[in-house]
């Protein structure tokens, strides 16, 4: 199948990309490179550029007889999108809106939309489910819930969807070759390393009174390579004709913080330092995600957990701790 992947060259849509080349796929990445990499896409055809020029996605729908888009080109931190909020409207929104119109206008059918788990907010119950409530607390989780409530109105456009909601990105690529560029990544993982390399402050740990096994809050990590699993099967899933629906992708199972860093120390063979420091407004707790519907409509469940997230990500940043070559 020929794949166009919007944001192909970053850290989970290169992943992805790979994954559908050796699966026997033919992916084209469009990405401008501002947070991508050439080097991370191993050779697949790439075209630089933004999903927000109608005019290039249109020709490169057309040129390349694309099938299909997984479309991950999106602004992600929660923290810059309260400082830009315009910003992220008009990239995550008005950008996927872009893409959507070019797809219409070329005849492409089937989209996968990267999602996330910000949709939700603060969860009422856990296991969060498809079904709880959507309530975004942060202008990142608001576009992304906005993209995902108008998908449904491009059915009766001919373009079918399924919307992947993802829990916390983790890891790297099994092979050591590929993994995060850490420059501006302020997700758990790679801050703990970069303390353990002494690249980085110690830890802080924003709040140790949480009412949780150790006091520390709980999150869902998914290893990169599953989440890119889960995109080549939402892709084929369309293909074969899978209406529309969304899906949250999750192992079922949190981690706390401590526990996070705890497995770093054991990668590192030393121990991380670690600062305490109060919780963050707006912090749950815990939340984890019930991962039933990828299993019931996708055939997918997540097969590593947080040892093989640790390891794999300890493995490239110790071994590229200035990422991929400029």
């Amino acid at each position: 199948m020929r794949v166009l992947v919007t944001g192909g060259a970053g850290y989970i849509g290169s992943e992805t990309v790979r994954l559908l080349t050796s699966r026997g796929h033919e992916p084209v990445v469009l990405d401008t490179l501002e947070r991508g990499h050439r080097a991370a896409v191993d050779g697949a055809p790439l075209i630089v550029g933004s999903v927000a020029d109608a005019g290039l996605v249109e020709s490169t729908l057309r040129d390349h007889r694309i099938e299909a888009v997984i479309h991950f080109a999106a602004l992600k931190s929660v923290e810059a999108s309260f400082v830009d909020p315009a910003g992220y409207f008009g990239t995550n929104v008005g950008g996927s809106f872009a893409l959507l119109g070019a797809m219409g206008r070329a005849g492409v059918p089937a989209l996968v939309y990267s999602s996330s788990c910000a949709v939700y907010g603060t969860p009422s119950d856990l296991p969060v489910r498809e079904t709880s409530e959507l309530r975004p607390e942060n202008p990142y989780g608001e576009t992304k819930l906005l993209v995902e409530r108008a998908l449904r109105w491009f059915d009766g456009a001919g373009i079918r969807s399924i919307s992947l909601r993802y829990f916390n990105a983790a890891g790297a690529a099994l092979d050591g070759r590929h993994g995060e560029d850490w420059t501006d990544a302020p997700n758990l993982v790679p801050v703990v390393i970069k303390a353990a390399l002494g690249r980085g402050p110690a830890v802080r740990i924003l709040g140790s009174d949480y009412p949780t096994a150790d006091g520390t809050a709980i999150r869902d990590y998914v290893h990169v390579a599953d989440l890119a699993e889960a995109h080549l099967l939402a892709v084929e899933a369309l293909a074969g004709g899978l209406a529309s629906t969304t899906v949250n992708l999750g192992t079922g199972q949190g981690s706390s913080v401590r526990e996070v860093i705890e497995a770093v120390g054991a990668a590192a063979g030393r121990p991380v330092p670690v600062i305490e420091a109060p919780r963050r407004t707006g912090d749950p707790a815990a939340i984890w995600a019930d991962p039933d519907r990828a299993q019931a409509t996708l055939g997918w469940s997540a097969r590593h957990r947080l040892d093989a997230i640790v390891e794999t990500a300890w493995r490239w940043h110790s071994t590229h701790p200035d990422g991929y070559p400029s």
